[in-house]
């Protein structure tokens, strides 16, 4: 079991480094989800955005149902016993390590972040089984080097890792840059493993999402974008996509048999491997 210590004096630091006046994507996302960890800021600029968009606390909830589902898949399907969740955003039910950790208690868990506030609950994180184990480290995906470099201390590179990416590459405005962190990501794993990502899409509610963005941008957080499958699909270049391809969140293999009861939501999914 991974430990993370902090000192009397990181604490400072760490609160030196929260922005309370300033919303965040990963607490206004669990403002959504219903959890505690946010301020007021972020509470208010969450129901701002849903006066453009009402229903993305469903989304946020498909998100997370469709990351189980797919750490599941991968464990118990494709064999897959590492995992670098890059934008991990902060504890809530089924985190990464837990479902994998429920199917493969050897798993090996790599949480990356850039919100002071995730480090404060990384404790959360990194509780993990005695045969596996977990590990937090504070780095932005704007530098993959660094995380590659942290991550190995945990990771083997030299067994498939899936990558994880959920809500964060909307963060990389620039979609050949984008492209270029993925590329080098998938370029310090070896063949057979995975890239998982998920990515809020002009797909479904567009004309309200662009608004929604356009406020988001406005207000002093960092910036993101919108992405079309189109563009999405740029993301695994070079990757086989599985089955059912860049899909909303809600319908990546769900198993539910009623199809028509499925609801798209905003944020776009896929899964794939690397040859």
């Amino acid at each position: 079991m991974s430990d993370l210590s902090m000192s009397r004096d990181e604490e400072p630091t760490i609160a030196a480094q929260l922005r309370t006046d300033v919303s965040h994507s990963a607490r206004i996302w669990n403002y959504w989800l219903g959890g505690k960890d946010h301020y007021p800021v972020d509470a208010e600029v969450g129901e701002q955005i849903l006066g453009f968009v009402p229903a993305l606390p469903r989304s946020a909830v498909a998100d997370r149902k469709f990351l189980a589902r797919a750490v599941e898949f991968l464990v118990t399907e494709a064999g897959i016993g590492q995992f670098l969740d890059i934008g991990a955003g902060l504890p809530t039910v089924d985190n990464t390590h837990e479902v994998a950790q429920r199917h493969d208690p050897t798993a090996r868990i790599v949480y990356v972040d850039n919100d002071p506030i995730v480090l404060r609950h990384a404790q959360a994180l990194l509780t993990s089984t005695a045969q596996g184990a977990t590990d937090y480290i504070e780095a932005d995906l704007s530098s993959p080097e660094i995380i590659l470099e942290r991550a190995a201390q945990t990771l083997d590179f030299r067994r498939p890792v899936a990558l994880t990416m959920l809500g964060v590459i909307n963060f990389i405005t620039d979609t050949d840059q984008a492209r270029a962190i993925v590329q080098q990501l998938l370029d310090a794993v070896p063949s057979g493993s995975y890239l998982v990502i998920s990515h809020p899409t002009v797909e479904v509610d567009g004309e309200a999402m662009t608004e929604a963005v356009r406020y988001w941008n406005g207000q002093g957080s960092a910036p993101m974008t919108l992405r079309t499958r189109t563009e999405l699909l740029r993301l695994f270049e070079g990757v086989e996509l599985l089955d059912p391809g860049v899909v909303s969140c809600s319908r990546w293999r769900n198993d539910r048999s009623a199809a028509a009861g499925i609801v798209d939501v905003t944020h776009f999914c896929g899964v794939a491997r690397k040859p």
